[in-house]
């Protein structure tokens, strides 16, 4: 069973940068798929970016498409999504996940982390 926890969210302003990282923690298998969605209140969970854990090809929501990049260190079991130019409207809660199944949809990820918070103040 894996564990993911997510980190490095805080207070930003409104053109700033930004690091997130997720360590997973246990077996991960060879096709083993992570991602990052972010949820604000009353609202479904976001789809932004998936990887492919062992081959690390990538795919990206058109909302993440050139300000997002995600990436992982294999060796330390870690899941990156780097963030550009942030905006108000980026203020979420950011979750990573993972799972089997190659998709954009929450219900395909069985694991979650449990989220770090991202305030981009204007």
């Amino acid at each position: 069973q894996v564990q993911l926890t997510e980190s490095g969210g805080g207070l930003l302003q409104v053109g700033a940068s930004l690091r997130l990282s997720c360590k997973a923690d246990g077996w991960m298998y060879d096709r083993y798929i992570m991602a990052w969605f972010r949820q604000t209140p009353g609202k479904e969970r976001e789809f932004l970016a998936r990887l492919r854990w062992t081959r690390g090809d990538t795919f990206y929501a058109d909302s993440a498409k050139g300000r997002f990049t995600i990436s992982r260190d294999k060796g330390e079991f870690i899941m990156y999504l780097d963030m550009i130019n942030l905006r108000p409207e980026d203020t979420a809660v950011y979750y990573c996940a993972g799972g089997g199944s190659w998709a954009s949809t929450s219900s395909a990820y069985t694991t979650w982390g449990q989220g770090t918070q991202v305030t981009v103040s204007s």
